[in-house]
C-alpha cells in the first residue's frame, strides 16, 4: 500500500488556521496598547482605578484644607493607622473572589487578639487565667479545627492549627511566641468556618453572622466585661505598629521591593518574548517598572528624614507595618496570579459548576478562602492591637470589619465574585486611613466619619454593578 506524501502548510495558511481558532499571538505596539486599554475601561474592565483616582482628590482635598494632612509625621501615621484593617482585607479579598462574606472577621481577629494578649499578660499561663473549664473548651475547639482540616484534606490549616496546641500545653512564653499563637488561633477558626460552608452547606452569611456573635462572647468571657489587657510595656509587641526602620534598614527595604517588582516584572515580560507569547510592549513595562522604583525612592526619602518635632528625640524610618503588608502583598499576588490554587478560586468564583466540570475540588477551595481570611485576621489583630496598645472586649467589633469589607470593596474587589487582587485591599485601605485621618484633622465626629465612609463605599459598590452591567452588554 503506497502512503500519501504529508502535506506541507505555508506559513499563510498556518495563520490563517490560528486566527479561526482565535489564538491571539500578535504583539501590539505602544499607541496600540494603550488603545485597548482605554477600550477596555470603556467596557467595564476598571479595575482598581477608580480607587486610586479617588484616594489622589482625597489627598489634594485634604492637603488644601488642613496644613497638618501632608507632614511627614502624619504620612506615617496614615500607615500605621490603616494597617491593621488593610490586612483583615486581604484576606477577605480570597472570600470575595468566591462571592462569599466572612463577617465574623472582625470579632475572630478580636479572639486572636485577646489570646495574645493573655499570653503575655498572664506569662503564657492560660489555664490559670481563663479556668479549667474555659481551657479545655478552648483546647477542643483548637483539636476539632484541626480534624476538620485534614477531614477537608487542608494540611497547612491542621498543621498550624495543631501547633497553637503545642505551645499552649507546653507553656513557651514570650511576645513572639503570643503573636505565634494568636495566628494559629486564627488558622483554627478558619478551619471551623469552612467546614461549615463547604461541607455543611450552609450560606456563608448565616454561618459567619453566628459566629460573629459566638466570637464576640467568647472575647468577652476571656477579658470579662470591663477588662483591659494592656501590651504597650512589651517593647516586642508595641514595636510592631509603632516602631519603624533604621535608616539603612529602609533603603534595604526600597532596594529589595524596587528591585524585586522590577525583576519580577522584566524577567516575566522578556522571557514571554523569548517564547513569542503575548506580552505588553516594553517601553510600557520599562515605564511601570520606572513609576513604581521613582515613588518607592521619594517615600523612603521622606520616611527616612526626621520627622519628630522634639530636637532631643529623632523619629526616622520606614515604619513596621510597610514592610509587613508588602509581605503578605506579594505572597497573597503570588498565590493568586501564578499558583494552580490561585487558578482554581478564579475560576470557583467565575462559575463554581464548570470548576467543579473541570474536576477541581470545589468543597476544599471553598473551605480553604476562609481559613486563609482568619489567618490574615489574626495577623491583622496583632497589628491594631500593637496600635492601640491594649485589648478590651470590644476587640474586633465596631467598624474593624466593615472598614476591611470596605477597603476590599472600594479597592475593586467585586461582591459578586470571580474579580479582585489582593493590591485592592491595600488601596482600598489606603482610601479608607486617608479619609478617617482626614476628617480627624479637620476635627470631624464620628457621625460625620462613619456617614462618609459609607458612602465611598456606597459608592465603590454601585461602580463595582454598573462596570459589571457594562462588561456584560460589551461586544464579545
Amino acid at each position: 500500500m503506497t502512503e500519501t506524501p504529508a502535506k506541507s502548510v505555508s506559513p499563510e495558511t498556518a495563520s490563517a488556521a490560528i486566527t479561526d481558532f482565535g489564538i491571539d499571538t500578535t504583539s501590539m505596539s505602544t499607541g496600540e496598547a494603550v488603545k485597548d486599554y482605554f477600550s477596555r475601561l470603556r467596557a467595564g474592565q476598571l479595575g482598581s482605578l477608580p480607587a486610586l483616582f479617588g484616594l489622589l482628590v482625597l489627598v489634594i482635598l485634604f492637603s488644601l484644607l488642613s496644613n497638618q494632612f501632608f507632614t511627614l509625621n502624619n504620612i506615617a501615621n496614615l500607615f500605621e493607622q490603616g494597617a491593621g484593617q488593610t490586612i483583615i482585607a486581604m484576606g477577605i479579598v480570597f472570600v470575595l473572589l468566591l462571592g462569599e462574606i466572612d463577617l465574623s472577621a472582625g470579632t475572630a481577629s478580636g479572639v486572636c487578639a485577646a489570646v495574645m494578649a493573655l499570653h503575655y499578660v498572664k506569662n503564657a499561663n492560660l489555664l490559670g487565667s481563663l479556668g479549667s473549664g474555659v481551657f479545655i473548651a478552648f483546647l477542643v475547639v483548637l483539636v476539632a479545627g484541626a480534624g476538620l482540616a485534614i477531614l477537608q484534606r487542608i494540611w497547612a490549616g491542621a498543621v498550624i492549627s495543631l501547633l497553637g496546641v503545642v505551645l499552649i500545653l507546653t507553656g513557651f512564653g514570650g511576645p513572639w511566641i503570643g503573636m505565634l499563637l494568636a495566628i494559629c488561633v486564627g488558622t483554627a477558626i478558619g478551619c471551623w468556618t469552612g467546614f461549615l460552608v463547604s461541607k455543611i452547606g450552609m450560606p456563608s452569611f448565616v454561618v459567619t453572622l453566628a459566629l460573629f456573635l459566638v466570637w464576640q462572647g467568647v472575647i468577652l468571657q476571656f477579658i470579662g466585661q470591663g477588662g483591659t489587657l494592656a501590651i504597650f510595656n512589651s517593647p516586642v509587641l508595641n514595636e510592631v505598629a509603632n516602631g519603624n526602620l533604621s535608616t539603612a534598614g529602609s533603603w534595604v527595604l526600597f532596594i529589595l521591593g524596587a528591585g524585586g517588582f522590577a525583576a519580577a516584572q522584566l524577567g516575566q515580560h522578556f522571557s514571554r518574548l523569548k517564547r513569542g507569547l503575548v506580552t505588553q510592549p516594553t517601553p510600557l513595562v520599562v515605564t511601570k517598572v520606572g513609576v513604581v522604583a521613582v515613588v518607592a525612592a521619594v517615600a523612603t526619602y521622606l520616611l527616612t528624614t526626621n520627622r519628630s518635632q522634639n530636637n532631643l528625640v529623632v523619629i526616622a524610618g520606614v515604619p513596621f507595618v510597610v514592610p509587613i503588608v508588602l509581605v503578605l502583598l506579594v505572597i497573597g499576588t503570588y498565590t493568586l496570579n501564578r499558583t494552580r490554587y490561585g487558578r482554581h478560586i478564579y475560576a470557583v468564583g467565575g462559575n463554581q459548576e464548570a470548576a467543579r466540570r473541570a474536576g477541581i475540588n470545589v468543597p476544599k477551595i471553598r473551605s480553604s478562602v476562609f481559613v486563609i481570611c482568619s489567618s490574615a485576621a489574626a495577623i491583622g489583630a496583632i497589628v491594631y492591637s500593637s496600635k492601640v496598645g491594649s485589648v478590651d472586649p470590644q476587640a474586633g467589633g465596631l467598624n474593624t470589619l466593615l472598614f476591611a469589607v470596605g477597603a476590599a470593596v472600594i479597592g475593586g474587589t467585586s461582591l459578586f465574585g470571580g474579580k479582585g487582587r489582593v493590591f485592592d485591599a491595600v488601596v482600598g485601605g489606603l482610601v479608607l486611613a486617608v479619609v478617617s485621618n482626614g476628617l480627624g484633622l479637620l476635627h470631624q465626629n464620628a457621625a460625620v466619619v462613619n456617614i462618609i465612609t459609607g458612602l465611598v463605599l456606597l459608592l465603590a459598590a454601585s461602580v463595582d454593578a454598573l462596570s459589571r452591567r457594562r462588561a456584560a452588554a460589551a461586544p464579545r
